[in-house]
């Protein structure tokens, strides 16, 4: 059986950790592709473009198995793979933290740096609310109009999501399937007669 769900953040959230006057602002957001990631990060240091820091860390897909932690300059190892380890310690995945510091004046040494990214996130995360997030692959269907009862029942029996129909002498449907029934899904609309399966994404 094929996993695919999985635990993500329902939207942004915000956490707080201060240490001699330094500020650690924590936002978590959910996210699906690296373009997304981008777009907040740079979104966030416009926002906060005063602050000293900007350190990230983010999980993508079913699997987890795209990441990447950021220090922004802090000392290697004392701010992106704490969000990281924070984001890992609640299973999540298309999930993104961004940590902002201000400086209060005074130097924190790795240790206290570790520990205020950490808290900062593991605070955000408490805050958000976590959802099951259920992954899903776009597949086009292109076929006749005779043929579109047949395709409708499959649609409507594997409860895939349709995200744009046409209906003429030639009717073209895009439906969002589960991964865990989208090998079925795709035989059964083969088997279709007339029917032109392609997964899009």
């Amino acid at each position: 059986m094929v996993r695919d769900t999985y635990r993500t953040v329902a939207s942004r959230s915000e956490g707080l950790f201060k240490d001699n006057g330094s500020r650690f602002i924590a936002l978590a957001y959910p996210v699906e592709t690296p373009e997304e990631v981008k777009a907040i990060v740079d979104g966030l240091r416009k926002e906060y473009h005063d602050a000293r820091h900007h350190c990230f860390a983010y999980r993508l897909g079913v699997e987890g198995a795209e990441f990447r932690a950021s220090d922004d300059g802090e000392p290697a190892g004392s701010a992106g793979r704490q969000i990281l380890g924070q984001i890992d310690s609640k299973g999540l995945s298309d999930t993104i933290v961004v940590v902002v510091r201000y400086f209060g004046g005074i130097k924190l040494g790795i240790r206290a740096l570790r520990r205020a990214y950490k808290t900062s996130t593991a605070e955000a995360l408490e805050n958000a609310e976590i959802i099951d997030k259920v992954a899903r692959k776009r597949v086009r269907l292109s076929f006749g109009y005779l043929a579109m009862n047949d395709v409708m029942k499959l649609v409507k029996d594997n409860e895939a999501d349709v995200k744009s129909q046409s209906f003429d002498l030639d009717c073209e449907m895009e439906v969002l399937v589960r991964l865990a029934s989208l090998d079925a899904f795709v035989e059964a609309a083969a088997g279709i007669g007339g029917c032109k399966v392609e997964i899009i994404d």
